[in-house]
């Protein structure tokens, strides 16, 4: 029985998981300041989003021991010097929501999987009222 079990699993082993939610945040942050989205599928921008999220905040305020914490999870030293370079001072004054999911019309040949556009935010968008 899968009862209160709160991981999302996308048939795929832990490390698995681990290595496709490094790999689609640093595609994402690898966006940023061109396209500023990359197209994937809705289970798997709902699983990534809140790692990129919680490594925004981190970027907001830059520090050695921050930078060392984002290098330990994403793994890749262009994407934390892009993180705290651009990312972060570019989301500085917003308290969070930094990405978005947007469906797309079209379905994936082959399993006909939801595609989504999984990006940053506009940087005038205002942040939505709670």
């Amino acid at each position: 029985m899968r009862h209160r079990d709160r991981t999302k699993r996308l048939g795929r082993s832990a490390s698995h998981r681990t290595a496709l939610r490094r790999s689609m945040t640093i595609s994402l942050f690898r966006s940023f300041g061109g396209r500023g989205y990359i197209v994937t599928t809705r289970e798997k921008a709902k699983f990534c989003r809140p790692f990129a999220e919680r490594l925004i905040t981190l970027a907001k305020d830059d520090s050695v021991h921050r930078r060392r914490v984002a290098a330990a999870r994403l793994g890749d030293k262009d994407s934390v010097r892009k993180l705290f370079g651009e990312i972060g001072p570019a989301f500085k004054e917003r308290p969070g929501g930094y990405t978005r999911i947007i469906k797309l019309s079209a379905r994936r040949i082959g399993d006909n999987a939801t595609q989504v556009l999984f990006g940053f935010v506009p940087k005038g968008e205002p942040a939505a009222k709670a």
